[in-house]
């Protein structure tokens, strides 16, 4: 399983994070990790890329990065043997964010500074421009997906590929907010209806992976996230 999520639009700003500044940039900086062969592999941040093909959009430099839904998908598919998540950064986005680690304006210690206590990375967060704020010049489109590889039943070595691709400028007409405000936003409100419409809810603690897909999928469709398949396809995945 191959998590790929890839933002190809441009907002016009030299550097400006999609979403919390703080989070994001903690994120990106942190350790990588994958699941392997029922291990956990670490990595340097940023260590491992590689160059893969998104639908309406072409090749992109996509990083692997840690994210927290590997650590559930793994334990409630059992028969998973690599989970992986990739994301996608621009050279002068990579750039930028060297610099702001190199005089250290990423650190989430404490500093003094004129005798009051300041985070630098919360400091920052003050002075980036809001993400709230980039949906009206954000042209381009986002690609969401995940690539599967596997055996059936008999055998046999079948590919999978299920993805998403939202215009930046058609969600800000909609919402006011950009792509990936919108693809973030919208699945957390079906989610809901999910749960208000009794389709998901038992007693007990659950992860989505564990309801019934078909409701969640239907309505991604509707509420403004259309979604394709491909079968059999080259993943660009060893």
């Amino acid at each position: 399983l191959d998590i790929v999520d890839c933002n190809a639009g441009d907002h016009g700003k030299a550097f400006a994070t999609n979403f919390n500044p703080e989070i994001n940039i903690r994120e990106i900086t942190q350790n990588g990790r994958y699941y392997q062969d029922g291990k956990w592999v670490t990595t340097g941040p940023l260590e491992i890329h590689r160059t893969l093909t998104y639908p309406n959009i072409g090749g992109r430099e996509s990083y692997l990065l840690y994210h927290e839904e590997l650590e559930s998908l793994v334990k409630n598919y059992p028969s998973i043997k690599r989970a992986r998540f990739w994301m996608t950064f621009g050279q002068e986005y990579l750039t930028h964010l060297r610099v702001i680690q190199d005089i250290g304006m990423a650190r989430i210690d404490e500093i003094d500074y004129n005798g009051t206590k300041i985070v630098p990375l919360q400091f920052l967060k003050a002075v980036l421009p809001n993400p709230q704020d980039l949906g009206e010049n954000y042209r381009g489109e986002t690609s969401i997906g995940c690539r599967i590889s596997g055996l059936d039943k008999d055998g046999k070595h079948l590919t999978y590929y299920v993805y998403n691709n939202c215009s930046h400028e058609e969600a800000y007409r909609e919402t006011g907010m950009q792509a990936v405000s919108y693809t973030t936003g919208v699945p957390a409100m079906i989610g809901a209806m999910m749960y208000l419409k009794g389709l998901w809810k038992k007693p007990g603690v659950y992860n989505v992976e564990e309801f019934d897909p078909d409701p969640f999928m239907e309505q991604l469709a509707v509420q403004g996230l259309p979604w394709h398949e491909v079968l059999n396809l080259d993943l660009e995945m060893d």
